[in-house]
């Protein structure tokens, strides 16, 4: 019999309850077992016995990367040290890395979600799942196979090692599904067109998350792989790690696990809530992580409520794919640009690859020049690369509102990478 990780009874019905009861315990526990969150709620003059419905949520206070730093080796902690089993770390490459400890609950609950996406994507018992995300500090490849065998279906976890290990899997293994970055799916569908392999695989399914990435990619790996379903999957250090929502078979909008945490859209500039449907911060509280739990924490990712019913039936609430970070603007002429508007302009050019890169540089007359590098996907044409040139340039004057010098280069010269790619290079001298 298979068993299911999805909520029995009326979500629909049961979420304001469910939320209200999750968010009641939190404060309450963060107020008695964490000195930093005791600090934190005190000055912001809010009582657990204060939280009476989820209207309150919007007086209590919020909490930010630099309070993870600040805190660090144990920041948020509100267990003993004798009851955290595990700690994981973000990537992040500079400072101290953000520390976030997790319980023996804090770890089935993490498995418990990440099953459920499993059973979202439609895999069963009897798929193959290859893991291409990294081990150790990171949450990626410990979640993607905890998940994996807590839905019961076989991990094979190979983690972010060479194409050539990941091939010989594929083939010997029959792997199903492959779980990985965007940039790494990307890099593996044109190492399996290289090699000439797609006869020789059973891959059915794609799960990456872990960068923003554009629809044209998703097409470029369907397109070489032949695989039926390609799956964003979000994912946070701080909120356990992926598996905390996955789209569904629709493609629209991720699906995220409600009963576990509130998912706030605000404003990045005043922090008030957006209308549903427009793009904004998202901002989370976590009902039942014990040791390191979260209060309005702010993630910096973008995207916006998808308020219409999932024409799927899944009762959770949705959310859009991630069109960026905060943090991630840019400032180009005295306009704000996020890489996310970029990406949307060169899809809808025919003929694009999806790799791209973005440099901005300053004249010797103070002025700056924003540079585009775009692949294309057919063979050298310099007269139509002058007008796919000039189409791009053109779209991003309409569409951004700026001026950018776009050169057409061929696929494949932009560097893969199995992690994540960069995109934005800033040449612009610091100002003091």
């Amino acid at each position: 019999m298979r068993v299911s990780f999805m909520p029995q009874g009326s979500v629909r019905e049961d979420l304001p309850r469910i939320q209200l009861q999750g968010l009641q315990w939190t404060v309450s526990h963060c107020y008695e077992n964490s000195p930093f969150y005791r600090s934190l709620l005190d000055a912001a003059g809010v009582k657990p016995d204060r939280v009476r419905s989820l209207e309150d949520l919007k007086r209590l206070p919020f909490t930010t990367a630099q309070d993870l730093k600040e805190g660090y080796p144990f920041p948020l902690c509100a267990v003993p040290h004798e009851k955290i089993v595990r700690i994981h770390a973000s990537s992040g490459t500079t400072g101290k890395r953000k520390v976030l400890a997790y319980t023996q609950k804090d770890v089935n609950d993490w498995a418990d979600m990440f099953a459920r996406c499993y059973e979202m994507a439609g895999l069963t018992r009897t798929d193959r799942v290859q893991i291409a995300v990294g081990y150790g500090l990171w949450t990626a490849g410990v979640g993607f196979q905890l998940g994996c065998e807590r839905f019961g279906a076989m991990a094979i976890p190979v983690g972010p090692a060479n194409v050539e290990i990941h091939c010989q899997m594929l083939q010997d293994m029959e792997s199903t599904v492959f779980c990985s970055t965007a940039s790494m799916a990307l890099l593996m569908a044109e190492e399996i067109e290289r090699r000439g392999l797609r006869k020789d695989i059973r891959l059915e399914k794609v799960i990456m998350g872990a960068e923003r990435h554009s629809r044209r990619m998703r097409e470029r790996i369907r397109e070489i792989t032949g695989v039926e379903h390609i799956f964003d999957i979000p994912g946070l250090t701080e909120l356990y790690g992926p598996g905390t929502g996955l789209e569904c078979v629709h493609h629209e909008g991720s699906h995220y696990w409600a009963d576990y945490y509130i998912l706030e859209i605000l404003d990045p500039d005043t922090l008030e809530p957006v209308p549903p449907g427009e793009i904004g911060e998202m901002v989370v509280t976590t009902l039942r992580k014990e040791a390191a739990p979260l209060i309005r924490y702010r993630t910096r990712d973008l995207t916006r409520l998808l308020p219409d019913p999932c024409p799927c039936g899944n009762p959770f609430p949705r959310h859009d794919h991630l069109l960026g970070r905060s943090d991630d603007m840019f400032i180009f002429r005295a306009v704000n640009i996020y890489p996310g508007q970029i990406d949307h302009v060169l899809s809808q050019v025919p003929g694009m690859g999806s790799e791209y890169q973005v440099h901005l540089s300053r004249r010797e007359d103070g002025r700056d020049v924003m540079l585009i590098k775009v692949e294309r996907l057919w063979e050298d044409a310099p007269d139509r690369d002058r007008a796919l040139a000039e189409m791009i340039a053109s779209e991003i004057r309409r569409q951004i509102l700026v001026r950018a010098q776009v050169e057409i280069l061929e696929y494949g010269v932009l560097p893969r990478t199995e992690r994540k790619s960069k995109r934005v290079f800033d040449h612009r001298p610091m100002q003091d």
